[in-house]
């Protein structure tokens, strides 16, 4: 575990998020130790950009989608970019921990300070969210979440609730150790992984959060397959590496 950091940069990555990003933006600004918010737009064709923009973030812009993965990358780069701009030291290496916020959380982004400040006081390397029962039940019926725990705990012994959470907070040592990023819907899953893997510690934390779940459309469940696929890679690439060892 690193020492004491002072601040946190938090990314929201985003995708046609015009109608929820401003209350997401605004209720991260006014999190307690968060010191800079930047929105990656991944090729929006809606306002998010502008919307993101107004609200107070900083934002960066993808001309096409690239993905979540792409999306946090380009989000610390931009982050290490400005901290060597403006000559800020930030955790025992110089640098901010990052806050990986999911651009649909709108009002309830105000719960994610408990996921700041271990990270924060250096109690651990890298926090994660897990969420309660949401308002509106999804469609889905667990095979990528029983993919995705049964995976991290093969490979690390760690028992995941909620393996597939997006909000997370991190050292960039963490980052670092996690870098690059697994593609797509896999990056959680690989973030998890590398980061345990490379003995750094790993908590879950109770946080009352709630977005958009995915319903029972075709469009839906062609996303869950992507998911799927997606944490499947992660994880079998992550298992091949183990076997190179």
């Amino acid at each position: 575990m690193t020492s004491p950091a002072t601040g946190v940069a938090a990314v929201i990555p985003a995708k046609d998020e015009a109608d929820r990003v401003a209350a997401t933006v605004r209720a991260v600004r006014a999190l307690p130790g968060v010191d800079l918010v930047l929105v990656v737009d991944d090729g929006s064709s809606d306002a998010t950009a502008e919307v993101a923009r107004e609200a107070g973030a900083e934002v960066v812009r993808h001309a096409r989608n690239r993905g979540k993965a792409a999306a946090m990358t380009t989000g610390a780069g931009w982050v290490a970019r400005h901290e060597a701009v403006e000559g800020r030291v930030g955790g025992s290496d110089g640098r901010r921990p990052l806050l990986f916020v999911d651009a649909d959380l709108e009002d309830s982004a105000a719960n994610l300070g408990v996921l700041v400040t271990p990270v924060l006081e250096g109690a651990v390397d890298m926090t994660i969210a897990t969420l309660p029962p949401q308002k509106t039940p999804g469609g889905g019926r667990g095979f990528v979440v029983r993919l995705a725990r049964g995976g991290i705990e093969e490979l690390t012994g760690f028992v995941a609730a909620q393996p597939l959470s997006g909000m997370r907070c991190l050292t960039r040592a963490a980052f670092d150790a996690a870098s690059p990023l697994a593609r797509g819907w896999g990056v959680e899953v690989g973030l998890t992984v590398d980061v345990l893997l490379a003995g750094l510690q790993v908590r879950e934390v109770p946080c009352e959060l709630h977005h958009r779940v995915t319903g029972t459309d075709l469009r839906s469940q062609l996303h869950r397959a992507a998911q799927y696929r997606d944490v499947g890679l992660a994880l079998a690439r992550r298992r091949a590496r183990r076997r190179l060892r």
